[in-house]
């Protein structure tokens, strides 16, 4: 337990963490063994991650970044490992659509911090630093946190700590799973968003519910008020002090797009809203989405 905790220490401290450790080696190496560290190694040595959570690559999305990489090169460095009994090959571990789009902007070479790590390891730190840059879609996310629990046995406690988001945000996530087929296609083609497809988890019938928000462009606000409309014919009259149903959707709505637990209190047109985070590195992010 002890070991658990320390590594989920570890992980949840990010990518700048994981990355700041490669800077710190050498990149001397004993003869006859592959440098580790930074390097810049050739496109053509490098191949892609078959365990990588990210499934898709949108045209769109990769034509800016590649017409930026033309323009600056190669800004944040790839992640790889060294491919067991290949000389010169090495797999992806975090940065494929930076090593895309340079091979689609002509690049030979690319900046990649080398790294000996396990296949646990390997699929960690792909899913730290694609939820941490936001690059993947809600079943992305969903799909790499059940790899993780059903090969290494991580409890979803275990897992909030690694990942460094609540435990609600991660079952929440787990649960889009469990959505019927084609809910999750809407998902996968960008026209439900996480908060959407959370907002249909409880409701009775939620592909009927999902085909309204998509034929009417609801928001994830509109979205959630369908649910808190089934609410109340079953729950009854509210109770004295117990927040009405949009507070409650919307605190939900923020507490899934931030990962946290967030508090809302309100009174005549005024009150306060709290955000509970439990590192420093929760602190940032929340900075960081607040800047924009």
């Amino acid at each position: 337990m002890a070991d658990r905790a320390a590594r989920a220490r570890g992980l949840g401290r990010g990518l700048a963490a994981l990355i700041g450790e490669a800077a710190a080696e050498t990149d001397d190496a004993a003869p006859g063994e592959r440098p580790h560290g930074h390097r810049r190694l050739p496109v053509a040595f490098i191949r892609p991650n078959p365990r990588n959570p990210r499934e898709a690559f949108a045209d769109a999305d990769l034509d800016d970044l590649t017409a930026s990489i033309r323009e600056k090169g190669v800004v944040q460095p790839l992640i790889v490992r060294p491919v067991a009994d290949a000389a010169d090959r090495y797999e992806l571990i975090a940065g494929e659509r930076r090593w895309r789009a340079a091979q689609r902007a002509g690049l030979h070479e690319v900046p990649a911090i080398v790294r000996e790590v396990s296949d646990k390891e390997s699929l960690e730190i792909a899913i730290i630093e694609n939820v941490q840059r936001s690059d993947l879609n809600p079943l992305e996310e969903a799909h790499g946190y059940q790899r993780l629990i059903d090969e290494y046995a991580y409890s979803q406690g275990a897992l909030a700590e690694a990942i460094g988001k609540s435990r609600s945000h991660i079952a929440n996530t787990l649960r889009l799973l469990n959505l019927p087929e084609a809910i999750r296609g809407y998902i996968r083609d960008g026209r439900l968003s996480a908060g959407h497809a959370r907002a249909l988890l409880t409701l009775d019938d939620p592909l009927a519910a999902a085909e309204r928000i998509v034929n009417e462009g609801m928001n994830v606000r509109e979205a959630e008020a369908i649910g808190a409309g089934e609410g109340r014919k079953t729950r009854g009259p509210r109770k004295a002090g117990e927040k009405d149903a949009d507070t409650r959707a919307l605190e939900k709505s923020l507490s899934d797009l931030l990962g946290l637990t967030v508090t809302i209190a309100h009174k005549r047109g005024r009150g306060e809203v709290r955000v509970k985070y439990r590192s420093l590195e929760q602190l940032d992010d929340v900075c960081r989405r607040l800047r924009g």
